[in-house]
Formats: C-alpha cells, sequence, structure tokens
C-alpha cells in the first residue's frame, strides 16, 4: 500500500506512520516541507479526495488543529495519557519540530522509561508566541509520524495562576506542574527568631486548615522515621523557618489543585515544583512541604524540591557531586516515607555527572526534564545544514545575552563567546559543547524565535531543519539517547 499510496498522493509516505483503526487506514506524507494527513476509507481526516486504492477513496488534509483533534479521538495512542509513578522523562519541544527524535531517543536508549512528549511552561510558550493547542498538535503529528504506539504523557508545565490551568485543561494535557515559586519566602534562611515568629502568625492558616498552635503541635519535638532508615526532627525554630518559607506555597498549590479538580474533564496528574527559587530545600523543609501537601489532601506523581548545588540551564551540574549524593539519599528517603510519588529534576538537561546517582537512589522514582537542551541540538543540526544562520543566530544571541538572561540562573560570560565570523565551519558545531556558548545560546531562545515579528530567524530556521529533518532527528536522538540511557530499565513504582 506504501507504493500505491505515493503513486495516488505524490507524497514521501512515512512508512512508520501506516496504522489502521476501524477498517480505516491513516498515514503521514510530506510533499516539499509541508506535511499532510490521509485517509484510505471512511475517516476523520477532513480534506480532499487525492484518488483511490483498492476502491477506497484517499483523503489529504491539513496537519492542522482540526485533523489533530480528529486524530487523537480515532487513534486512541495519539492522545496524552496519564503515566503514573513510572520512570519518565519530560521532553521539551520549542520549535514544534523535535517530537520524532525525542521518540527515537527513547526507543533506542531509554529502554522502560515512559516519554512526556508535549511539555512546554506559560512561560516558553509565552517566549516562544506558541498556544497549548499548538504544542499539543506538534507531540500528536510527531507520535503518528514514528508510529509511537507506547503511549506518552502531556506536561503543562510551571503553570501559577488558574488562567494557565484552564488554557492547557482545554487543549487535553494530563500532568499539570504546579509552581508556588512566587509563595516562597527566600528570605526565611535569613530571619532571626522574632521576624521568623511574625511573619509565621500572618500566614493563610484558613487555607492551610490548622491554627498556629495546631501546626506547632504537628511538629515540633516529634521524631518522623523515614524509609528505609533516618529520620527527620523539627525544633521551634526549624518548623517555623520551614512554616515561613512554604506555607504560602502550600496555601497556592492547595487552591491551584482544587481549581483543577474542578476544572479536569477527565483523569489527570499532578506535579509540584519549588526548584526555581534562591535557596535549597532541606530534606526537613521537604518533609514539611509534603506532608502538609498529604494532610490537605493534594494528590501528586511528582514533586521538584531545589536541591543543593547549581543547576543552570543547558550545562552539567555544578556543585559537589559527593555532597549532592548524601543530600539527595535524604530526599529520596523522605520521598519512600511520604509517597512513594517520583521526585524530579528539573533544569535536567546535561545533567551527566549527577544521573547515576539519582537513578540509583531514587530507585525508579525519578521524573527528568529536559526542554531547552533540544533546541541547542537543533542549532547543532544548523551547523551543518546552514552555516551562515548559525553564525547570524550565534551573533543576535551574543547581543542579546545580557538582558535575556536576567529571569535564568547562569553565569556564561559573553566575551568568552567568539564571534560567528571568526570560526570555520567545521569549528561552529563544536561551539554547542562549550559552557559559555551553551548558556548564551540557550537563554536568548526567545529572542531569537521572536525577532522582528519572527520572520528574521525563526522562519528560516524551521524551514532549514525541515529541509533535512533526518539530520535534525538524529542529533536530538544522540544528545537525548545521552539522557535516557542512565534511566533506562525503570518502571511502574520504580521497578
Amino acid at each position: 500500500m506504501i507504493e500505491q499510496l505515493r503513486q495516488v498522493t505524490g507524497l514521501h509516505v512515512y512508512e512508520a506512520s501506516l496504522c489502521e483503526a476501524e477498517g480505516v487506514t491513516y498515514f503521514l506524507g510530506r510533499r516539499g516541507q509541508d506535511k499532510l494527513v490521509g485517509s484510505v476509507g471512511e475517516g476523520v481526516v477532513s480534506g480532499s479526495v487525492a484518488g483511490h486504492v483498492d476502491g477506497h477513496s484517499v483523503v489529504l488534509g491539513m496537519t492542522d488543529h482540526d485533523n489533530a483533534a480528529a486524530i487523537r479521538l480515532a487513534l486512541p495512542w495519539a492522545r496524552p495519557q496519564c503515566i503514573g509513578l513510572a520512570t519518565s522523562v519530560g521532553l521539551g519541544d520549542r520549535l514544534g519540530l523535535a517530537t520524532p527524535g525525542h521518540i527515537r531517543a527513547v526507543r533506542e536508549e531509554g529502554r522502560g522509561l515512559r516519554a512526556i512528549l508535549a511539555q512546554q511552561s506559560i512561560r516558553e510558550m509565552t517566549r516562544t508566541r506558541r498556544t497549548p493547542d499548538e504544542v499539543m498538535d506538534a507531540a500528536t503529528w510527531g507520535v503518528c509520524q514514528e508510529g509511537f504506539r507506547d503511549g506518552f504523557g502531556s506536561d503543562a508545565d510551571h503553570l501559577q495562576a488558574p488562567a494557565d490551568i484552564d488554557a492547557t485543561v482545554a487543549a487535553g494535557f494530563t500532568l499539570f506542574t504546579i509552581d508556588p515559586g512566587r509563595h516562597v519566602v527566600n528570605e526565611a534562611d535569613r530571619m532571626d527568631g522574632a521576624a521568623l515568629a511574625d511573619r509565621y502568625a500572618g500566614l493563610d492558616f484558613e487555607t492551610l486548615q490548622a491554627t498556629p498552635g495546631e501546626l506547632r503541635r504537628r511538629y515540633v519535638g516529634r521524631v518522623f522515621p523515614l524509609k528505609p532508615g533516618g529520620q527527620v526532627s523539627l525544633d521551634e525554630a526549624c518548623l517555623l523557618r520551614a512554616a515561613v518559607k512554604y506555607g504560602g506555597a502550600v496555601a497556592h498549590t492547595v487552591k491551584m489543585y482544587r481549581h483543577l479538580s474542578a476544572a479536569a474533564e477527565g483523569e489527570f496528574e499532578l506535579e509540584v515544583s519549588v526548584d526555581e527559587t534562591e535557596s535549597p530545600t532541606s530534606p526537613a523543609e521537604h518533609y514539611f512541604f509534603a506532608a502538609e501537601l498529604k494532610r490537605l489532601g493534594v494528590r501528586w506523581v511528582s514533586l521538584a524540591p531545589r536541591f543543593i548545588g547549581r543547576f543552570e540551564k543547558g550545562v552539567d551540574y555544578i556543585g559537589d557531586t559527593a555532597a549532592f549524593a548524601r543530600s539527595f539519599a535524604r530526599h529520596a528517603a523522605v520521598m519512600q516515607t511520604l509517597g512513594p510519588y517520583k521526585i524530579s529534576i528539573h533544569s535536567g538537561s546535561d545533567k551527566f555527572s549527577i544521573y547515576p546517582i539519582v537513578a540509583q537512589m531514587a530507585e525508579g522514582y525519578v521524573h527528568l526534564k529536559t526542554a531547552g537542551t533540544s533546541y541547542l541540538e537543533a542549532l547543532r543540526a544548523i551547523a551543518g545544514i546552514d552555516a551562515g544562520l548559525y553564525r547570524e543566530i550565534l551573533d543576535f544571541a551574543r547581543a542579546h545575552y545580557e538582558a535575556d538572561k536576567a529571569t535564568y540562573h547562569v553565569s556564561a560570560d559573553v566575551s568568552k563567546v567568539p564571534a560567528g565570523a571568526s570560526l570555520a565551519d567545521g569549528e561552529l558545531a563544536g561551539l554547542l559543547d562549550d559552557f559559555h556558548a551553551r548558556q548564551v545560546f540557550h537563554v536568548t531562545f526567545g529572542s531569537v524565535l521572536t525577532a522582528e515579528g519572527g520572520e528574521r530567524f525563526r522562519t528560516r530556521l524551521v524551514a532549514a531543519l525541515k529541509a533535512d529533518e533526518e539530520a535534525h532527528y538524529a542529533v536530538l536522538a544522540r544528545h537525548l539517547g545521552r539522557h535516557a540511557e542512565p534511566f533506562a530499565q525503570g518502571g511502574e513504582g520504580g521497578g
């Protein structure tokens, strides 16, 4: 049938996309840089008849939102699902082109891993001028193109307001990451006893469903055993510090969870993230935060603390890995005691030195979240496809780094990043392995993709990647495969 479809439609038909549902054959094909969805028989594709195969009409339609929504109804494996406690990796796609490469990475190196293929934060959507529907649709078409039937998740990442929940629920997301970071009081680590007591008295005890005295009695002077060993205990000062630091975040998460529970039309999953804060989350604070969420009826599958060390964008872990291992072991014990739930590693791209630690100590109860690294690897592909475009983006990124880095935890020195004209073609791709250049590229993605209405770079960037999509997929599969491999052979319940 593949050859018949090629003759009738004039398309390059993706062989892996061919599938059948209720007597109708569906497929995805390409003509130039345009991709079309087709059906043989009376299917759900909205389009026009291109010809006939074996007496059945062949309908071709655009890979637009309406057809994506229809395909998700017709093919259960093409729509996102809840994935529970299975070991998982989130694969953000800022360009809407990366899903086939992500799938290949998981297939080749991530055996046993569950993939979250539709993942983007509201912040990233704003910076890339994408909508939740566009994020979901891009994942749908990538899944169809690769014939990926293992099931995948979707993550509406870093949600901070009820309106964010509403928009992503409507688009069909299944995992919702609540980010209460604005309600974390970072300065609690530096407050004296009087200041802590004053701030403690002002907590939202109505939402916390406790009085100040009840909260004290629940924790102060008590010893909480941890699995498989060790313990957590909080004295008066420790409880006040934990409550002041995270009490507002607990209350905000409760409110967002209740809104989500009312808005969701089907099953959903929750992640809670406090990773984008100034000070690390101690194991005792992790215990307080999770225990309070649990007491207040919040159900979640993963939680992202703020770990010790530096999780800067696009580069490896910065810090003492032995100290990280000791601290992470305590966080894993809290997770096992109050859950289990998955420990989520945010800003998880390229943290190769700590992956073995996390994989071993979390015993499979882990979610690794990546995003910007796929954009960086797309630029690596561009270095080989269109060297001139790469140089233009490099010089633009150098000029915009100082302004764009304001909302990121990065430490690159832009003066150490060479200008495009100083590099030979053979040196361009290797620049993506340099600490400083990698961060400069990483944090300027929003400016690059929206510069001059998006026409200056975005259109050319997308066109170049579409022109040689296999080169793009290959660099993604290789790089993301390195992320997936340490966590392979995971499974439900960390098995």
